[in-house]
Parts: structure tokens; sequence; C-alpha cells
């Protein structure tokens, strides 16, 4: 995910940097529980996620699933397909694979496809690999997570910012004047995001570390079919 623009508002408000790091999407929670970042960004669940002990977790955006294709393949015709659309291909599993990277290289080779956040797929996108919405599939969010032990006007302010308050908020330590400590201050966008190969995006003030990469991704819809594969075709 790309948290740049909570970044640059918390900068201007703030009025000194915060350092941005992407970390693989395992690692996450650990550099919570280790101390390295005092916020991260996280990919979770649509539905289902329990939240970890001790932490802070509030849900954000919704990421729409797509399924990465080599470019000659029938799914190249239409705008957006159905999981049921693609019964009888091989769907594989990224992590099963070494991580995105290596799994959308045995995409392009013809051997099977693959779904994953858009976002994603925005990152590692590549000329002889297509994407396309699908439909009937689980998807995710990214969710920004932090320590409930925290007391800490850097990451109250970032918090805000993501949550969509103002500078002027009352509840925005900024508009109460209170001094910036020098503590760290993480954030996870490949958006960071998360991540985002499989990965999030971490950030921190001078001297703390967050993750999260995320970008979103609009599918060449330019003389598309709406219509699904394997529907109609004689």
């Amino acid at each position: 995910m790309t948290p740049g623009k909570w970044i640059t508002r918390w900068t201007e408000r703030r009025h000194r940097g915060l350092e941005a790091e992407q970390v693989e999407e395992t690692a996450v929670l650990q550099r919570m529980e280790s101390g390295s970042a005092d916020l991260v960004f996280l990919r979770i669940p649509e539905e289902g996620f329990r939240r970890p002990e001790g932490l802070h977790a509030i849900a954000l955006y919704l990421e729409q699933p797509v399924v990465a294709a080599p470019k000659d393949h029938p799914v190249a015709a239409f705008e957006e397909v159905d999981l049921a659309d693609l019964s009888g291909e091989n769907l594989m599993e990224a992590a099963e694979l070494g991580g995105t990277a290596m799994a959308l290289e045995v995409v392009a080779s013809g051997a099977g496809l693959l779904i994953l956040p858009m976002p994603v797929a925005r990152v590692h996108s590549r000329r002889d690999i297509i994407s396309r919405p699908v439909h009937g599939v689980a998807g995710t969010r990214i969710a920004v997570v932090w320590r409930e032990a925290a007391e800490d006007p850097d990451i109250e302010e970032f918090i805000g910012i993501v949550r969509g308050r103002t500078a002027n908020s009352s509840r925005q330590p900024s508009a109460q004047g209170e001094p910036s400590k020098t503590r760290k201050s993480t954030a996870r966008g490949k958006a960071g995001a998360g991540s985002t190969s499989g990965r999030t995006a971490a950030g921190r003030t001078a001297g703390g570390k967050a993750a999260g990469r995320s970008r979103n991704s609009n599918p060449d819809k330019a003389g598309k079919s709406r219509r699904r594969p394997g529907k109609g075709r004689g």
C-alpha cells in the first residue's frame, strides 16, 4: 500500500519527517512486538479478523480482488469475471510459489492463474500479464494497527489523519498545541499497503518504523466486453 498522502499530512502538522519502510507481510506484527515499529498497516481478511491482544486495530478500505492471467488468455476479452467462470483453470497460491513475484512468473508462463488484491497486482504489473476484477471471492482490507499502551501524540496525530480528522479537529494533538516527541511512529503502504507483493509497508517518525504499500489499479477497460468468459459462446 502507499501511505504517502497520510505521511505528507503528518509531516505538515508535526514539522518533522516520518520514515516509512516496506516489510514482508508475515513480519509486520513481529515488528510491533519487538518495538521497532510504532504503527503498521496490515492486510486482513474482509471478514473474520481477530485483533491481536494488546493492539488497537482499525479496518480501513476494502481491496478489490483481481485475477492475473497471461496477456493472451481468454479473460483478456472481458472487463470482469466471476469466480465460477474460472472453473477448470489452475488457480495458484502465491505463498506456495515463493511469493507474488515468483507466482506471476509462473502465470506469465501459462501454467495457471493467480487471484490477488488489485493494489498488489498494480505493484507487480508487467506487460505479459493482464488482470481483471473477479467476483465471488473473499476480499481483503487494509487495517492500521498500534499498541494499546502507546501514549504518544505523534501516533495519535497519524491515527487521526488516517481516520480523516482535519488539522482543526479538537481531537488532534496538533490542534491542541502538544509538543511532538522524538519517538517512533510507523505506517505499513506497498500502500503501501502493504504490500505489496504479499507485503506491507511500515513508516515511522524520526527513529521509528512502519509498514504499508497500497496502490489503486484500474483495469484497462477499453474495448472490452462486459460479458463473462464462457457465456454466450458457441
